[in-house]
Parts: C-alpha cells; structure tokens; sequence
C-alpha cells in the first residue's frame, strides 16, 4: 500500500510512492549484524556458551583440541594432592603450552621445564645436598645443543588469581615435542615465587665483586620453592 507524504514545497502537496516492503527491508538491512535471515518468524540467531568458540582459539583447557596429539602432565603438590594440568602440542612449528592450576598463593609464580622426570617430595639434588620438595627433578631443562639464558625449560610466569586458580596459554620455540618426551623425560614445575628472568642489573654489586647475575638466579631465576610438579608423558 501506498502512503502520501507532506513535501517540503510551502504550499504543495506530492504525493511520494513508498512501499512498505521496501521500507521493511531497508530497516533490516541497517539493523543486519551478519547473522543469516531466518524463514521461521520469531527466530534468535545461535549463541554459543561453550567454553570454545567453535572454529576459534583453543581454550586452556581444551588446549590439545585446536592443536592435534599432545603430551600431559598432571600437576601435585608437595602433599600429593592433584592442582592442575599441563597439556603440551605442537601448533605450525613451535610447541603450545596450556597449563590450569587451583589451589596455589595468588601472584606470580616462575614455572620451568625441569631436567628429570620425577616429582618426589622431600628428595635430594642429583648434586646432593639437603633435601626438599620436587628437588630429584633437577635444575631447569636444556634442550639437546642449547646453552645459555634463557633455558629451553623457562617458561612465561603463571599468574595465580586471589581464589588461587590461574591459567596460561603460551608457546615456546626452544624445544619440539620429541625433545620434550627424549632423554627419558622432563618435568613441569611451578614456583613459590615470581621468576625473575636472571634480570639482576650490572650496576648491583655482590660479595666479593662476584660476577651478576649470580649462579643462583642463573640456576633458578630467584624463583624459590618448588610448589607443584608433573611428569610430563
């Protein structure tokens, strides 16, 4: 049906043709947002309240889903207790590591790939020395012919929430899966404290004009207690 419209000729009347299918048409077209029209009156476009989006990223923990087959490590703490998992793929040429925790102290925490597959409490270095938690794992990984700073094992800090869960999603070059699984495996574990990246200024003085960084922060980024641990298979 037609409806006249007023023009704006002081005046005169026009009378203007104007559909009211085209009119209809028009507002759906300015109100689109990409969703397929629907033929069912009434019907709402599809909302997705998954935890992956699907064809999207791959979550944390549906991490090993986007990427194809990967390894895992079931992370314990000094008690035994399960805190977490540590899922290990390869996505175009570099590894992807998708790790969840609960029950950790909020703040950051230094997490490495260690040189031993074991996660024992109370154990001893394979140096020797006193005992503590996870300390038979051994000191942070290097992937065969790797030396240096950063390690192969040193990984991006996990940030652990006020309610002591966190999650990481990050990836590394520094080594392939079959290096990781090599050499009768590796460890995951997570620290007490932050990882300072052995970022120690040279303007800092130690003991006896000892060169900085110091072997320890070399060793262990300052990152202190080892307060989870997975074997990685």
């Amino acid at each position: 049906m037609d409806h006249p419209a007023r023009s704006l000729v002081p005046g005169k009347f026009v009378r203007l043709a104007v559909p009211v299918a085209a009119v209809a048409a028009l507002g759906l077209t300015a109100c689109s947002n990409s969703e397929a029209a629907s033929t069912v009156p009434g019907t709402t476009p599809p909302v997705w309240t998954g935890q992956n989006v699907p064809g999207g990223p791959a979550s944390v923990a549906g991490g090993e889903d986007a990427a194809g087959e990967g390894v895992t490590a079931e992370l314990q703490n000094p008690a035994g207790a399960a805190i977490g998992t540590a899922v290990f793929t390869e996505v175009e040429g570099h590894v992807q590591v998708a790790l969840e925790v609960h029950g950790l102290e909020p703040g950051f925490h230094g997490l490495h790939i260690h040189q031993n597959a074991v996660c024992e409490p109370d154990s001893v270095a394979p140096a020797g020395g006193a005992p503590g938690n996870f300390l038979s794992a051994g000191g942070h990984w290097q992937a065969p012919g790797h030396e240096g700073h950063p390690a192969s094992g040193d990984l991006t800090s996990l940030e652990v929430r006020e309610d002591g869960s966190g999650e990481l999603l990050t990836t590394t070059s520094m080594f392939d899966l079959d290096e990781l699984t090599g050499e009768g495996g590796h460890s995951i574990i997570v620290h007490a404290n932050a990882d300072n990246f052995a970022n120690i200024p040279t303007r800092y003085t130690l003991p006896d004009n000892a060169p900085v960084p110091d072997a320890d922060t070399l060793a262990t980024g300052d990152a202190g207690a080892r307060v989870a641990c997975g074997v990685i298979h």
